[in-house]
């Protein structure tokens, strides 16, 4: 099984050779303007949705694309993003028919994980009333997986490493978005935070709703 992986990165970097520049591109440093914040369970990532080079994008990934004020994996990369790369932009991207969305609204326990659904599983409590109106299971996952991305733009808004950026004022915006697999589109749920002022009025009233989708139910796959 292990030894398929190999023969197709071979085949893989026999392909690239015939872009003669390819290797020297991607080896040569890069300005890095994005932190993307992308779910595990995702089959396409920032660089492949958004057709930018190798090195513009600074990927970390987790089940279900949280922003835990706790991680010392996520909080490691954020500051590496934010003070190191200096990145410019920090993308949440949510995916529809994400599975682990799916899990945070079953009540079947999944051990270990459960511990990392936790704060997920509290978002679909706070949304009860109205993700209990939407009868497809699909459908209420994925309307899960809009809330989710605004809940961690709050988190994020909230950080401190973030808003010390804004302090020594440097320039960050943070966004939320949501894509398909099954059409590979980016849809912005249209929460993006660009000063400390503007993360201190997000932070500070109820968490917001994200935008209802009207292709929700499209994206699920």
């Amino acid at each position: 099984m292990t030894e398929d992986l190999l023969t197709s990165n071979m085949a893989w970097v026999a392909g690239r050779y015939e872009d003669s520049e390819f290797f020297k591109r991607t080896a040569a440093e890069r300005q890095t303007d994005y932190l993307w914040l992308g779910c595990a369970d995702s089959r396409l990532t920032g660089q492949e949705l958004t057709g930018l080079p190798p090195g513009a994008i600074f990927h970390h990934t987790n089940p279900g694309n949280l922003a835990p004020p706790l991680d010392v994996g996520f909080l490691s990369s954020l500051q590496f993003s934010l003070e190191v790369l200096k990145v410019r932009h920090v993308v949440v991207c949510g995916h529809y028919g994400c599975g682990v969305m799916a899990a945070a609204l079953s009540n079947t326990p999944i051990d270990l994980l459960d511990r990392w659904l936790g704060p997920v599983r509290a978002l679909a409590s706070r949304h009860a009333e109205a993700l209990e109106t939407i009868m497809d299971p699909g459908a209420r996952a994925n309307r899960l997986c809009e809330l989710n991305v605004t809940a961690q733009l709050v988190n994020l808004a909230g950080n401190p490493l973030v808003q010390d950026a804004w302090r020594r004022g440097q320039s960050l915006t943070l966004h939320g978005w949501i894509h398909s697999a099954a059409d590979g589109l980016l849809r912005d749920l249209e929460t993006t935070i660009t000063s400390l002022k503007q993360a201190m009025s997000f932070v500070g009233g109820p968490v917001p709703e994200a935008p209802l989708r009207r292709n929700a139910r499209r994206g699920s796959s």
